[in-house]
């Protein structure tokens, strides 16, 4: 073979190789892309992309509510999506773990992750929601409440009213040397979490962690005595409403001890009241509902909070605070969601047992307010009384 055959035979194999190697790039170029969906796959795209009932069922919330606090986590820097694990489906496993009180090994199955990466990233968002609370746990507007002002019940005898105040007990898991100061009452272990929120039912304040055991009025004295605690200060001359738990005092209406409050008390024959006290009572009671109404919407929304999280105490503390902050949300966000509505639709009449009715406390500090604080309770009781006598049809 001549030097001429051989070059020839050489650039015959350079343009093989060279066509090969375009053939090798144009098919890797047109590949779809590998890289990881921001919702993630599998159980994620069937929630974001099914029916909006699924989503409601797993998440606890619409899909427009869930996108919105997945943006707000994204944007505030709470949160960082991590190689396989977006911000979404990160949320997504905390939402399905307290939304439906899920054990770790569930969650792995659904999300397909290992046990030490759900851990992880339901405390991640846990942080990450609490981090939003001084964000959407705000103090209430100074001017009237338009569910006064627009009631003939409670306007202009309640005007300066601007929310409501009460205990939630929720059952808690602690270790057996903490459990007598944990049980509470009904012989159940709880943490007693002190709670304020707006009669449209947003959450203003909230301040778990206390034993079961503890008087209600112990627990807003201790938050009102600790400055740390960042209770939004009483404007002067408001007040909250409270129930017979806590003291009349300034900045804090309770109802007449030794006289029917509840619901239930002014139904068939005893419809009626018969005196001012009993008058002031009942429209106490109907407005204070906002509260249980609260509480009803959000033990209906993340059932953890109704059983006693494997966690430690440190943990179901926050965890009340994070389901707190996201029932505010969802209530900025989306004012037809059906939980809800569920509660509106029952006209007010709700009655969600929330704390204990406890006997008042005569040595309480705040004492040298009562005189002043029970004479403009019986101004309102007077004046309610008064028109229900002589201008009312019907109360």
């Amino acid at each position: 073979m001549g030097m001429d055959d051989i070059d020839i035979e050489l650039d015959e194999m350079e343009l093989i190789a060279a066509a090969a190697g375009y053939h090798y790039y144009t098919s890797i170029t047109r590949q779809p892309s590998r890289c990881i969906s921001p919702i993630g796959s599998g159980f994620m795209n069937e929630v974001i992309n099914g029916q909006d009932d699924f989503c409601r069922e797993m998440l606890r919330m619409d899909k427009h509510v869930f996108n919105k606090l997945s943006d707000t986590l994204r944007q505030r820097g709470a949160l960082r999506d991590t190689p396989g694990v977006a911000i979404e489906e990160q949320l997504a496993i905390f939402l399905n773990i307290v939304g439906h009180n899920e054990r770790n090994r569930v969650i792995q199955e659904r999300f397909r992750h290992s046990g030490e990466t759900i851990s992880r990233h339901f405390n991640n968002v846990l942080k990450a929601i609490k981090s939003l609370s001084r964000e959407f746990l705000m103090p209430p507007p100074a001017n009237t409440p338009l569910e006064i002002l627009k009631s003939n019940r409670f306007y202009p005898y309640l005007e300066d009213c601007i929310g409501v105040i009460d205990g939630m007990h929720i059952p808690a898991n602690v270790p057996a040397k903490d459990q007598s100061r944990f049980r509470n009452r009904n012989g159940v272990l709880s943490q007693n979490v002190l709670v304020a929120c707006t009669f449209d039912l947003h959450f203003i304040f909230v301040y778990p962690g206390w034993e079961g055991s503890a008087a209600d009025s112990r627990v807003l004295r201790a938050v009102l005595n600790d400055p740390d605690q960042n209770f939004p200060q009483v404007p002067q001359g408001k007040y909250y409403l409270v129930d017979m738990g806590y003291d009349n005092m300034e900045g804090f209406m309770a109802p007449y001890e030794g006289v029917r409050y509840h619901m239930h008390e002014y139904r068939g024959a005893n419809l009626l009241p018969r005196n001012a006290k009993e008058l002031f009572n009942h429209r106490h009671s109907y407005l204070s509902n906002a509260i249980r109404r609260s509480f009803s919407v959000l033990k209906e929304r993340f059932p953890i909070l109704k059983l006693a999280p494997q966690y430690a105490f440190h943990t179901q503390r926050d965890i009340v605070i994070a389901a707190c902050v996201i029932h505010n949300h969802i209530r900025r966000e989306e004012r037809n969601d059906w939980l809800f509505n569920s509660v509106e639709e029952d006209g007010g009449a709700r009655e969600e047992s929330c704390g204990f009715d406890e006997p008042f406390d005569s040595q309480s500090a705040f004492s040298i307010n009562e005189e002043m604080a029970s004479s403009r309770r019986d101004g309102i009781a007077s004046a309610m009384w008064n028109d229900f006598m002589n201008k009312w049809d019907e109360w």
